[in-house]
Formats: C-alpha cells, structure tokens, sequence
C-alpha cells in the first residue's frame, strides 16, 4: 500500500519519517516536523485507514509496519524513526523485524505491551454524527460534546472531518478501525526481543501512565540501548503539550542523520 506522505527539509543525510497515533494525520506533528526539517529531510507520513492514505480493512501492526517499509524503500532504504502512540508501535515492530531499515528509534508515549483501555467510544461518538445535518465544524463539534467532553479531544478527531465532501464525511476507515482495536491497544506476541541494535530513545509524558513500571520493563527487553527520557509539562499527546521541548529533544537525538 502507498501511503500518503510530505517531504521537507534538505537532502543529504538520512530522511527522518514521523509516524502519528491512532485517529490522527501526518499533519499533527507538524511543529516537530517544521524544527526538524531545518536540518534535516522529514517525511510526514497517514498511516493507512487515516488522512488521505488508501484504507483496508487489514490494520494491524504487521500491515501497518509493512507499510512503512515499503515507503522506507522508496526514500532511500534506512531511516531515523519517530512514531507516537499507534505510530510507535507501528514504528516498534518495524525496527524489530526489520531493524536494517531503521538507524535511531524514537517512540513516543507507548510501550510494546498490551493496553486495558479501549478507544472504541471514539468511534461510537463519530459514527453517531450526523454528517447529513453539518455544515460546519462547529456544528460538529457542539453534536460530539455529550459522548466526547473534553474540547481538546473532539478538536483532534474534527480534524479528521472532510468538510469539502458533501455531505462531509470522516477521512478516518471506522469500520477497520473498530475492527481491529484489540490489536491496536493489543501487541502482538511473536516479536523478538533485544534484536534492534540502534540507538533507541522513549520520550514520555509525566501525566500519561502509558509508559508505567511494566511498560519500562518490556521496552528495556526489546530494546537494551533504550533511554527512557520524561517531558514534565506533558501527557500521552506530549507532541502537542510540550511541541518546543519534544522538537527539540529530537534535534539533540537524531543529530545530523549520518
């Protein structure tokens, strides 16, 4: 599958491909994008069943890692790494079953374990929207504040609202998505551990619990050059909390990609 994507910044060193969470778009990390791109080629990229990339009904880690393979193959074969969420994940079972392709690995607020929390209300709240009856994304926005009240959520699953369409409709696959939400908080069982040689850093948010006791231990089993750092002033979105900081550690990471 060809994923939809942007490129920025210079050629020259290894591109850095930035991979978003569940329910998002390249788009969202953008501030890191525009700082990292200063120096650097980065490629933003929608995973599959999200933006403007094609949609299948297959979305777990293994599609969606094989995915980003193949866009690693046209940019060169070997990249710096960043996902968040999803995207780390997605991101992690890449760099562990094929570790050639990836030089440094950041994996934001996510560990390779598998979740008791389900996102499956989201879905609920945007499969109850009444796209017949929206004109706007305020319209939208006060439909969802009964099923989604917190402002800073619906404003990130609205940006999945095409609103050019007539009637709007989501560019997120809701049906896949709803589908395959085991796997997507889940973690698939049959990974090898300790098998990434690179450079690995795990940047977490000091109000998200994603990353806990359990989920050091298990990133320390895969990943033994793993260093945790944590962002004070974020949670599980730390991109968006603290985008300076996040941009910033990343430039310090990832160096000048050679």
């Amino acid at each position: 599958m060809k994923l939809n994507h942007t490129v920025a910044g210079p050629e020259g060193a290894l591109p850095v491909l930035l991979v978003h969470g569940l329910y998002g778009q390249g788009r969202n990390l953008g501030a890191q994008a525009r700082r990292l791109a200063q120096t650097r080629r980065v490629v933003t990229v929608d995973l599959r069943n999200h933006g403007d990339s094609p949609q299948d009904m297959d979305a777990d880690y293994p599609a969606l890692a094989g995915d980003l393979a193949r866009l690693i193959g046209d940019l060169g074969g070997r990249v710096d790494l960043v996902g968040h969420s999803m995207g780390g994940k997605a991101a992690m079972v890449l760099a562990l079953t094929q570790p050639d392709l990836v030089r440094r690995l950041v994996i934001m607020d996510i560990a390779p374990i598998a979740y008791d929390h389900d996102q499956t209300r989201y879905v609920d709240a945007m499969e109850a929207l009444d796209l017949s009856a929206i004109t706007r994304r305020s319209q939208a926005d006060a439909a969802m504040a009964a099923d989604v009240p917190e402002p800073g959520v619906r404003a990130f699953l609205l940006q999945n609202l095409d609103l050019k369409a007539t009637p709007p409709v989501w560019k997120l696959n809701l049906p896949a998505l709803r589908a395959a939400m085991p796997q997507i908080v889940g973690w698939p069982d049959d990974l090898p551990q300790g098998s990434f040689p690179g450079k690995v850093m795990a940047l977490r948010g000091a109000r998200s619990d994603y990353v806990a006791d359990a989920g050091e231990a298990a990133l320390r089993a895969h990943f033994p050059q793993v260093r945790i750092v944590t962002l004070k002033d974020a949670g599980h979105w730390l991109h968006a909390d603290a985008p300076e900081a996040v941009a910033e550690t990343l430039v310090s990471f990832l160096g000048d990609g050679r």
